[in-house]
């Protein structure tokens, strides 16, 4: 029998809020190659894609800090084999919002789907704008596995998916260094 293919798909700002709430937010040095080989278990995986909203400068100081910590947590990322995709960040209000990401995200779920390149999707996101996307791979025979946080798990998204797992911040601490 054939391993199975998964693909894990990261919400990178929703994982960094997760994460922070833990106080185990340094992403540069998180181990996502580790975290990745625990999540997929016995599966073969095909893909790791971590979404986030690219940063743009816009003269100001803390748009150009933003926009270099982010320059190397995608170095950091590409090191441990992890892919990832941007959406973009909008600022109103003096604040950033992330916009495109959950579309990306689905629209890969669904390539993936139709195209036949994964047969499990670990999804490490509480976002449920991601529902329709999931009910699609599960009606075209994928599983879906949800990852959440026991602090604040999405019943919507446990309801959904095919499994679910909640992390507990003991499962988290291997993986982040602590500061």
């Amino acid at each position: 029998m054939r391993q199975k293919r998964c693909f894990v798909l990261i919400d990178g700002s929703n994982f960094y809020f997760k994460l922070k709430y833990l106080k185990l937010h340094y992403l540069l040095d998180f181990d996502f190659s580790h975290f990745s080989k625990m999540l997929i278990g016995e599966y073969r995986l095909t893909k790791c894609i971590y979404y986030i909203g690219k940063v743009r400068t816009d003269g100001t100081e803390k748009t150009q800090v933003l926009f270099n910590n982010q320059r190397k947590l995608f170095a950091h990322l590409k090191l441990h084999r992890v892919q990832y995709s941007l959406g973009y960040l909008l600022k109103s209000d003096n604040k950033f919002h992330e916009k495109g990401v959950d579309v990306n995200m689905a629209v890969d779920m669904l390539v993936a789907t139709y195209e036949n390149l994964c047969d499990h999707f670990i999804l490490v996101s509480s976002d449920t704008d991601l529902l329709p996307a999931i009910k699609k791979a599960k009606e075209k025979q994928k599983t879906v596995e949800y990852i959440g946080f026991s602090h604040s798990p999405s019943l919507a998204m446990i309801a959904n998916c095919s499994e679910s797992r909640l992390l507990k911040r003991e499962d988290l601490v291997p993986f982040a260094k602590m500061k």
